[in-house]
């Protein structure tokens, strides 16, 4: 039964929203499920990105140099990009609550993406929606 709400969660995400139900099974096969109290630090600004967590109770707290940026809720995710770049976290994230979280590995996550091309391609074309949505943004 969990492994369904991982599936339906991930499917919201927008690295994944052109995954299929199959690409998604295997990505919450390849995560699990975690729980974290209040307080938690879940990245630090600065550090190698080798996990995403996606939120499935709880609220987080994403402050970059000091400060707030943003606050988390179920069903978002935070770090997804380490999944795919490896680059230095971009902002500190911490649980301001009690949290329920699927995370997702990065190494598992890549060695998924060098077993299925299909799966590689449709994140390939969610990146490049997710680019020129911000591209959209800014240049109108």
């Amino acid at each position: 039964m969990a492994r369904t709400e991982h599936i339906d969660r991930l499917s919201t995400l927008e690295l994944f929203r052109t995954c299929s139900n199959k690409d998604l099974q295997r990505i919450a096969r390849a995560s699990d499920e975690i729980t974290v109290a209040a307080g938690t630090t879940l990245m630090e600004q600065g550090d190698a990105g080798t996990e995403a967590y996606v939120i499935l109770e709880g609220e987080a707290v994403v402050r970059r140099s000091g400060r707030k940026i943003a606050t988390l809720g179920t069903g978002d995710a935070a770090g997804e990009f380490a999944l795919l770049d490896r680059r230095p976290r971009s902002a500190y994230v911490e649980a301001a609550t009690d949290m329920r979280l699927l995370r997702v590995k990065g190494s598992a996550f890549r060695k998924l993406l060098s077993e299925t091309p299909s799966m590689a391609l449709n994140l390939l074309a969610a990146m490049s929606m997710r680019v020129r949505e911000l591209d959209r943004k800014i240049y109108g």
